[in-house]
């Protein structure tokens, strides 16, 4: 089975890695990717950064975005603009930690990626 694809944006390398390293401990078969920080691992996002982590994770199930603060949206909007590729979303006003364990979960489950984020929406609702 194919499971829809989890990336991580941070401003914080650390955070980047540590919500992965979280996700995987429970969820052993949905691929995760973590894309924090500058190229120099700064505070900041990477567009470079974050097209490698969508690469390393995509697949025919498509890929879902989640991301700590506003300029991270911004670069992972560029880099799905940048890739051309179909079936990449991002989940919008969603908590970064908590918003990729659900996702991670319902992809393991075998969830699409349009479930995933209907239930985030539900989920994490304002």
């Amino acid at each position: 089975m194919t499971y829809v694809g989890i990336v991580l944006i941070s401003h914080s390398p650390k955070i980047a890695e540590g919500a992965k390293e979280l996700i995987e401990q429970v969820v052993k078969n949905v691929p995760v990717a973590a894309a924090g920080g500058t190229e120099t691992n700064e505070i900041g996002t990477n567009v470079e950064k974050i097209i490698a982590a969508i690469d390393q994770v995509y697949n025919g199930a498509g890929v879902i975005l989640f991301y700590d603060l506003g300029s991270a949206m911004m670069n992972a909007e560029l880099a799905i603009e940048l890739m051309g590729k179909d079936n990449i979303k991002i989940a919008e006003n969603v908590p970064i930690v908590e918003g990729a364990y659900v996702g991670a979960v319902e992809s393991g489950m075998g969830h699409d990626i349009e479930q995933i984020l209907e239930s985030l929406g539900k989920s994490f609702k304002k």
